[in-house]
């Protein structure tokens, strides 16, 4: 008889948790979602209260990561890691009792790990999760988000940070801009300052411009710059005085 496993998916990011409890419906003989967690403190206690069999575990996470969350656990269900970002030690993850899930998570990759799931040895898991955190925690690499998932109606759209022209502070959202297109996402902007690459730079409290779509830049009085960014609309984005240094440095003058 084939197991169904007690799961709970911990995400930061609703469309992503969305997205996931989509997919995990096409497996009902496989996965059975008791909990889903916003955060990692969330997820401990539903953890420690409902003992799951399995968890979908997002590795970046406000305040408290998803490697600090197993590191705090008594004992560690089955863990398939799901993250945006795609140069963590992907070997490390070569173990039959986890797995590691890149975002957007297809249907095809998730029917890879319910295959996998098939091979999974339960007495090594926490030994095999805890050698894996202490690999990880030598590794030096630097983390590259790739996509973000938006919400826009009934529907979740996946947008490649090389389509993002900018993001700006609206209210109570996020506003993201791609050549053509406005969406609403709900990560302040701090959060995404710690997460987007390089090519991502923050030019006001508001603003975070990619520097792949500047099409020019020009002095503006008090020490800031107007940036022209090369959209349908060619916008102009001001620059906030706390950010001169950073956008001289990023020009290289």
């Amino acid at each position: 008889m084939q197991r169904i496993y007690r799961t709970i998916i911990i995400d930061d990011e609703p469309p992503a948790r969305e997205r996931l409890l989509m997919l995990l419906k096409s497996f009902p003989d496989t996965f059975k979602v008791i909990a889903i967690a916003e955060d990692a403190v969330a997820a401990q206690e539903k953890i420690e209260v409902l003992n799951p069999d399995l968890i979908f575990l997002d590795i970046e996470m406000p305040e408290v990561s998803g490697f600090e969350l197993l590191k705090r656990l008594k004992t560690i269900p089955i863990v398939i890691f799901c993250t945006a970002y795609d140069q963590y030690s992907l070997k490390a993850f070569e173990t039959n009792s986890i797995d590691y899930l890149l975002k957007p998570v297809s249907l095809e990759r998730l029917q890879q790990s319910v295959n996998k799931l098939k091979l999974f040895s339960e007495h090594t898991t926490s030994q095999n999760v805890l050698a894996l955190l202490k690999e990880l925690s030598f590794n030096k690499e630097v983390k590259q988000m790739t996509s973000i998932t938006v919400k826009n109606g009934d529907k979740l759209i996946i947008i490649k940070l090389e389509d993002i022209s900018y993001f700006k502070a609206d209210e109570r959202y996020v506003a993201l801009y791609t050549t053509g297109e406005k969406y609403l996402i709900e990560q302040p902007l701090s959060q995404l300052e710690l997460k987007l690459p390089d090519s991502f730079l923050r030019v006001h409290k508001a603003v975070i411009v990619n520097t792949e779509f500047v099409k020019n830049v020009q002095k503006y009085y008090n020490s800031r710059f107007i940036i022209t960014l090369k959209d349908k609309k060619l916008t102009p984005i001001t620059t906030g005085r706390s950010y001169n240094e950073a956008v001289k440095s990023w020009m290289g003058v």
